[in-house]
């Protein structure tokens, strides 16, 4: 007897050449800029030899180095602050029955993914202009506030999908051994919960370090992220100095990634 077919979309006719299309798109330009951050010339796009020269100057540029401090210090903040508020929301929206009003808390939480950033922005904008005012003060912590805001729903999405996919026997033993619900949490869920956290911080503290649009419009005068002051270079004369500081960002993320995927791959 014949075995059945199996639908394999890979024998479409025009999947290889789509799909060679798609990659080239995505990571041809890419290629080029890392390509493009060893260029030996004062040109962003005429090669001109090869040459670390400006690694080395955006190592010894002091703005470049007090805006890469800020948003590391930014983005640490921005990913322990959402991890810990996203973490409780996880809690709260997973381990219990099915309430009244969990669609609404979901949308909620998840609202800055499906509001386009820049309305996120100018509301952010609003507020902490009108708190500048009435405080005086004008420092990081209105853009520490608003890129947690902002990271809640990215480090909530994992931590989420942790806990459904924990099964809650061992907790139930524990509440059945005279465990207190702070015993349960802290020797049973949280072990077991912890790579969907530290994935959840990482995810946050990718999108903090990367992100332009909310600093643009909420940070102060000499409050320049790494972000933002290569988007003032570029408004500026454009060297291969944005390149090579893109590179080490991308390098940066990329690896961030990948421990993201490591911890969060399912294991046999």
């Amino acid at each position: 007897m014949a075995k059945p077919r199996v639908y394999d979309v890979t024998t479409l006719p025009g999947f290889t050449f789509i799909a060679i299309t798609a990659f080239v798109l995505l990571y041809a330009p890419i290629i080029t800029l890392v390509i493009y951050s060893f260029n030996g010339g004062n040109s962003v796009n005429q090669w001109g030899g090869f040459s670390l020269q400006w690694y080395q100057v955006a190592w010894e540029n002091e703005a470049v180095q007090d805006a890469t401090a800020r948003s590391l210090i930014i983005a640490l903040w921005a990913s322990v602050i959402s991890t810990g508020v996203a973490t409780m929301a996880a809690l709260g929206t997973t381990r219990r029955g099915k309430f009244k009003g969990q669609t609404t808390i979901y949308i909620i939480i998840n609202q800055p993914l499906m509001v386009p950033e820049i309305v996120t922005a100018v509301a952010l904008l609003i507020f902490f202009s009108s708190v500048k005012v009435a405080t005086g003060y004008s420092g990081l912590g209105y853009l520490i506030l608003a890129h947690s805001a902002f990271c809640i729903p990215f480090a909530y999405l994992p931590i989420k999908a942790r806990l459904e996919g924990m099964d809650m026997t061992m907790e139930t033993a524990a509440a059945d051994l005279y465990a207190s619900s702070w015993q349960t949490f802290r020797f049973v869920t949280l072990p077991l919960l912890l790579p969907g956290v530290i994935a959840g911080a990482m995810l946050a503290f990718i999108i903090s370090l990367d992100n332009v649009i909310i600093t643009e419009f909420v940070k102060s005068a000499g409050q320049d992220t790494l972000p933002t002051y290569m988007l003032g270079q570029l408004r500026r004369a454009l060297t291969p100095e944005v390149n090579a500081i893109s590179t080490a960002l991308l390098v940066l993320t990329v690896l961030i990634l990948t421990v993201f995927f490591i911890v969060t791959r399912k294991r046999d």
